[in-house]
């Protein structure tokens, strides 16, 4: 057994109730202890002042020029200062509530100082490290997260502790054909470095090699995930006409755009082979990914199967129904929608016909995936805005049939590094082009003093017999956050424009029948102004809207506000989507800038995820993102990028599976259970 698998009550420092708030951390093994991995590290290198920025934290070496000079204040409060000779330079040392100090520093002595520099006034204000100058101090001190009554310190001479018992027993299992190949280091190496580093180039080699690891091996259960789906998946061939298909696009109001053509041919690919299609569709908001969808439910009706729609909201299902109905309008298709609205004898009716085979299409919502819904020959399932589901409601879905293929669909542009890391084990479609005709909505950033400008501007776009959105990121008031809400706005605009200007509001408490209303009302131009939540992110589809105004948009991602920016530019007539914020952090104006100067989803998505960071890019955490101890998807994508190619050519490669070269690699895909073809989490 390797000894890294033993309790850490067998490190020496380690008594029962520290193991305990060990154990509270998630830590319960050597091992475990072991890779706990610092968040970042106290630089205590000896810096020249001449190469310090303004308010940077630095340590510096001195001679004391003369007596320090002690004051105190208020209650129990001190200031001890010193003026010390640094690189030249005469500055002043401020010791805050460290009076004892007076009687350890006196004139000619070398002292190292750690603290703020204050270039302005020539001042650093910190501790004292040591008189003399410094020997045996770590020059990078890590630093761990830790709660309750552990601290960085205790953490610290523990890991230690472990690392001298126990350092020999870290086994390295990446093959030397790699290691020579990126000039990695030893594993053993590699961990000692990144807790006790002994200078910042040993451990950015470190860092390196641990980050390619964990990367490399996330792909590598990625990939052999994929290669046991697709094998074992016990999928089926579709049969149907690719003539009858070329009819059927010929039928649709306008042509496709050469993405589209592309993503078609990949799908129905995938289709008629003898593997599951497990396929992820990424498109921009009105790029045409519905006409795609219904191309492939339309092969697989050919083909003899049903297809199954499912999204995550009763608005976006009923918008889908419209629009495939109209669609499938000239051909012979049995279309039900089915969600938690639909209730008694229609349910009934609906369940029972789709049991029996007369039902070709079911769209709806979570409601597709509870016990009563049995499909008669399920041949696809497509779920739209995708993320928004979890693992386990797309499984259940899939398995309401036998091995149907998948299409997941996402309007919601992910960068290539989340989607090469969530989504790893699908294959990736992407229609980067949008329909010929589409004019580019022209987008604006106010303050909030221009509001009545903004609303001057919506009266005189409605004069024109258009339509626009107001959205509001609260739906009433709350007095934790100073924001406009979606009720107090349309009291507002009610009370500001003329009577003959009719105003909706809608948001995510009104039942859902009400929302329907209030939705008709504006397609149909009954209401000239919808003051909403984000409700309307996903799923609204009014050609007539032209103004998109948003307000407190410093609050929403980048991805949001450009998906509510998509619901505005569907129709013939220029669009508008005014921005309304007063950011006061950095990242809260340059998302402005950046939603100012882009209408590429993609390219903001990218912006998104380096402004956000890759836990906050879905709104929640996202069930399949993974938590690495080291790797950073967003600044690390270059290693990303670089393992998850390795992955795939030794997934695929004859000499990973049968070299002795990577036999402790293969043993440990073992234990984890991915190589027996068990599922990840």
């Amino acid at each position: 057994m390797n000894r890294l698998n033993q309790s850490i009550i067998n490190v020496k420092g380690v008594g029962e109730e520290t193991a305990l708030q060990l154990n509270e951390m998630g830590i319960h093994t050597i091992g475990e202890l072991i890779e706990y991995f610092p968040y970042r590290y106290e630089d205590y290198r000896i810096r020249d002042l001449h190469t310090i920025k303004h308010n940077e934290k630095i340590t510096v070496e001195g001679k004391v020029h003369s007596e320090p000079s002690l004051t105190f204040y208020g209650r129990n409060k001190s200031r001890l200062m010193v003026r010390v000779f640094i690189n030249n330079l005469l500055i002043t040392v401020v010791f805050f509530n460290q009076p004892y100090l007076k009687k350890q520093i006196g004139v000619g002595d070398i002292i190292t100082i750690t603290g703020k520099w204050d270039s302005h006034r020539q001042t650093i204000t910190g501790s004292l490290l040591k008189k003399g100058i410094v020997t045996g101090r770590q020059e990078l001190e890590p630093v761990y997260s830790v709660r309750g009554k552990m601290t960085t310190k205790l953490m610290q001479r523990i890991i230690r502790s472990a690392l001298n018992e126990y350092g020999n027993e870290i086994l390295e299992f990446l093959p030397v054909s790699i290691l020579k190949k990126y000039k990695l280091l030893p594993r053993k190496d590699a961990v000692q470095y990144i807790h006790q580093p002994e200078s910042a180039e040993y451990l950015k080699q470190a860092r390196r090699r641990l980050v390619y690891e964990e990367f490399l091996l996330f792909q590598l259960k990625m990939q052999s995930l994929r290669k046991f789906e697709r094998e074992r998946s016990g999928g089926f061939s579709q049969k149907f006409s690719m003539r009858k298909i070329e009819q059927f696009i010929a039928t649709l109001p306008f042509p496709l755009t050469n993405a589209q053509q592309r993503v078609v041919t990949e799908i129905l690919h995938d289709m008629s082979s003898p593997y599951r299609m497990n396929r992820l569709l990424q498109g921009d908001v009105g790029s045409g990914k519905t006409v795609v969808a219904a191309i492939a439910l339309y092969a697989a009706i050919c083909a003899g199967y049903q297809g199954a729609l499912m999204v995550p909201t009763e608005i976006l299902a009923e918008q889908h129904a419209t629009s495939l109905i109209n669609i499938f309008e000239q051909h012979d298709i049995s279309i039900a929608l089915l969600t938690s609205s639909v209730k008694g004898k229609k349910r009934k009716d609906i369940l029972e016909r789709l049991q029996k085979g007369e039902i070709d299409l079911l769209i709806g919502t979570h409601a597709l995936i509870q016990d009563e819904v049995n499909f008669h020959k399920l041949g696809l399932v497509i779920t739209d805005e995708q993320h928004r589901f979890g693992v386990e409601q797309r499984r259940i879905l899939r398995e309401k049939g036998e091995n149907p293929d998948v299409l997941f669909m996402t309007a919601t542009p992910i960068p290539r590094t989340l989607a090469i890391t969530v989504f790893g084990d699908m294959d990736v479609s992407v229609i980067d082009e949008m329909p010929a005709g589409r004019k580019k909505i022209e987008t604006y950033w106010v303050k909030e003093q221009m509001f009545e400008r903004v609303l001057q501007f919506i009266y005189k776009e409605v004069k024109k017999g258009r339509q626009a959105y107001v959205i509001c990121p609260l739906i009433e008031e709350s007095e934790k956050l100073d924001v406009q809400n979606a009720i107090d706005v349309h009291a507002m605009l009610v009370h500001y424009f003329p009577e003959n200007i009719k105003i909706g509001l809608m948001h995510g408490r009104l039942h859902s029948s009400e929302k329907e209303e209030v939705m008709r009302k504006f397609s149909e131009n009954e209401y000239h102004i919808l003051v909403s939540t984000t409700v309307v992110e996903v799923g609204v589809n009014v050609p007539n809207a032209t103004v998109m105004v948003v307000i407190d948009a410093e609050r929403f991602g980048l991805a949001q506000l450009h998906q509510l920016r998509g619901r505005v530019g569907r129709g013939s007539e220029q669009s508008y989507c005014i921005l309304i914020a007063d950011p006061k952090s950095e990242i809260g104006i340059e998302r402005m800038k950046i939603m100012t100067e882009t209408n590429d989803g993609f390219e903001l998505s990218q912006k998104d995820l380096e402004l956000r960071g890759p836990g906050d890019f879905f709104g929640k955490k996202q069930s399949g993102l993974p938590e690495f101890k080291l790797a950073d998807m967003v600044h690390d994508y270059k290693i990303l990028e670089v393992a998850r190619n390795d992955a795939i050519k030794l997934i695929s490669s004859k000499i990973f599976w049968e070299s002795d070269d990577f036999s402790l690699l293969r043993s440990y895909l073992e234990e984890t259970g991915v190589l027996n073809g068990e599922k990840l989490d």
